[in-house]
């Protein structure tokens, strides 16, 4: 289930209609982030992505747990270590891993978990119910939760549409708290059909907005994030690493692959995140665009930016971290608001790695050198997936 919001488009030619954005979040629900796990190519913790991510450090190398022998690309971004497929729930395993981290780091007792809904993200397939049961034993035993609420499979935007979710349950004042949670494992099944589907990269980098590049690569990630009410998180005395400011979801109805070429469902996603929030496209200070390495969707999303943002583009910092993390599908959205959070506590913007020279078609303002140090008060992240589905996630710096 993924509970998202639609647009449905008409069939006639020309943008849809724009709706109106949705009113600012009340102040005294707004929902905040206390607690961020993370296992990923970089390492375990956010610390280890963060650093990562802010340096161009690409995790891509070649894939020995399965064999790729005949494959025209076989590089991914793996978790460091052997991870063995065979076993019983490895999946399972990281993102409860994942889920003590952001417990620990958020001081949240199995008093204060007693009733915390979890919401989480897999991949579609003959594995996702045993691995959510495994998840929600997991979270029974250790922090006091009732058991895995929902289980989100809306291919790339499931992690997003969850925390989305998350966060109006926490700001309409129905949750004090939200666990969200996601994983994947690059596995030899989906491998091979993204492989001869010819949208894995063919020089083994992943090289988004940037001229020659030939798509994406895939990545392992476990990951979770804790969503609070401000107020129930000051009574805890848990520190804020970010707030939720505003969120947006969308679909293009335009092809089952191919995002709509204006990307005009990306655009109206961050229109309502910025509406919600109650902000101007100027006062956002960097963008982590969901830059797959594909040419038809780079572009679609670098002219969605330019759509939204004007004038503001040019000076608009904006990197896709799936340039070092890889893309882990179901999980990307909450790898990448992990990085997003990372970047707004350290104040060190992720680079857009495996740059080989501009596009004319994308003209955006890549972050291109690390560390590049800034201090914005508002960072976006993006998703989009398979289906013409669109998210939007806006943080604001704590």
């Amino acid at each position: 289930m993924t509970g998202t919001d639609t647009g449905t488009g008409t069939g006639t030619p020309g943008p849809p209609p724009r709706p109106a954005a949705p009113g600012p979040v009340a102040v005294a629900a707004r929902p905040v982030v206390t607690g961020v796990g993370v296992l990923s190519a970089a390492g375990r913790g956010l610390t280890a992505l963060t650093e990562a991510a802010a340096h161009g450090k690409a995790a891509f190398t070649e894939v020995t747990r399965f064999d790729v022998t005949g494959r025209r690309t076989t590089r991914a971004a793996l978790l460091p270590g052997t991870v063995p497929l065979a076993s019983t729930f490895p999946l399972a395993r990281a993102v409860l891993e994942a889920i003590g981290q952001a417990g620990r780091q958020a001081g949240l007792t199995a008093a204060e978990g007693a009733a915390m809904p979890v919401l989480l993200a897999l991949h579609s397939d003959g594995r996702t119910r045993a691995t959510a049961d495994a998840v929600a034993a997991g979270v029974r035993a250790h922090w006091g939760a009732p058991g895995v609420t929902r289980v989100y499979t809306g291919a790339c935007v499931a992690a997003a549409t969850a925390v989305a979710d998350a966060a109006a349950l926490v700001a309409a004042g129905r949750h004090e708290r939200v666990l969200v949670a996601a994983g994947h494992l690059v596995e030899p099944g989906v491998f091979a059909v993204f492989d001869a589907g010819r949208a894995l990269a063919r020089d083994g980098e992943l090289r988004p907005f940037s001229a020659g590049r030939t798509g994406t690569l895939l990545g392992d990630a476990a990951v979770a994030v804790l969503v609070e009410s401000a107020p129930a998180a000051e009574r805890r005395s848990a520190p804020a690493l970010a707030r939720l400011a505003g969120w947006g979801r969308t679909g293009d109805a335009h092809h089952v692959c191919r995002p709509e070429p204006d990307g005009t469902g990306v655009a109206r996603a961050i229109e309502a995140a910025l509406g919600r929030a109650g902000i101007t496209p100027d006062q956002v200070g960097y963008v982590n665009a969901n830059g797959t390495g594909s040419e038809l969707a780079d572009r679609a999303e670098a002219t969605a930016l330019h759509t939204v943002f004007g004038p503001h583009t040019d000076r608009l910092p904006v990197s896709s971290s799936k340039s070092v993390h890889g893309h882990a599908l179901e999980a990307s959205a909450l790898l990448e608001l992990a990085v997003t959070v990372g970047a707004l506590e350290s104040g060190l913007t992720p680079v857009n790695a495996g740059w080989l020279g501009p596009d004319p078609d994308v003209r955006l303002g890549l972050v291109l050198d690390g560390p590049h140090t800034t201090r914005p008060d508002y960072a976006l992240t993006l998703n989009s997936a398979f289906g013409g589905a669109n998210t939007a996630l806006l943080l604001a710096a704590a």
